[in-house]
């Protein structure tokens, strides 16, 4: 079954408000390898479909 593409406002806001957590961990949050991982892991899983849907 095919997704619907993503629309442009919907892929800014999904990014922004990725952005806007990876900052807050950064500042708040305390650094260990298992948190950097973790937000490199999140960055996948948001920026993956975000991807696939613009090359649609």
């Amino acid at each position: 079954m095919s997704r619907k593409k993503l629309s442009q406002t919907q892929i800014a806001f999904i990014i922004i408000l990725w952005i806007v957590l990876v900052v807050y961990i950064f500042l708040y949050a305390e650094l260990t390898p298992i948190t950097i991982i973790s937000v490199i892991m999140s960055g996948a899983i948001v920026l993956i479909p975000v991807y696939k849907s613009l090359k649609r």
